[in-house]
């Protein structure tokens, strides 16, 4: 299995870092890519026709501002898109929510918070666990750490 990070820029590495991350703890091939919808248009339209046929089951998509790389991939794919808008710019991030959540009906974008790379791939790990039992038990076992990270701040009486 594998999931297509893609990212509008290079400057967008480090906070699309955390998909890769999470997908890898899973156990999900993580491939990252650079493509801009704007500056790479024919790229972008390549990976996301193709993405199916070469074997990936989603895509999360990050970019900032105008933010179109989710909007783009999703109209050329009917796999998963989960569209991260990141923070940057005039607006803080706000710029790239707007675009990235605003889809035209028939062309469904998930879209987590500003930044949420984490989320995003968490996102496509649950999707995935409808089908893949180690799957969905490796997502209970990472909400009962998460869980148990909260009992130490419970005071005790």
């Amino acid at each position: 299995m594998k999931v297509a990070v893609l990212m509008g820029s290079p400057s967008d590495h480090e906070k699309m870092t955390p998909a890769a991350e999470v997908l890898e703890r899973f156990g999900i091939e993580a491939d990252v890519q650079v493509v801009s919808a704007h500056r790479s248009p024919d790229r972008v339209v390549a990976v996301a026709s193709r993405a199916r046929e070469e074997g990936y089951v989603a895509v999360i998509c990050g970019a900032g501002m105008a933010a179109h790389l989710a909007g783009v991939v999703a109209a050329h794919t009917t796999l998963p898109v989960v569209g991260v808008p990141l923070s940057g710019g005039a607006l803080g991030g706000i710029d790239a929510l707007l675009s990235t959540v605003q889809m035209p009906t028939g062309v469904p974008v998930a879209t987590v918070a500003i930044d949420g790379a984490a989320n995003a791939a968490l996102l496509v790990v649950q999707m995935l666990g409808i089908h893949d039992e180690d799957l969905a038990s490796k997502l209970a076992d990472h909400r009962d750490e998460l869980s148990g990270r909260l009992d130490r701040f419970v005071p005790r009486s």
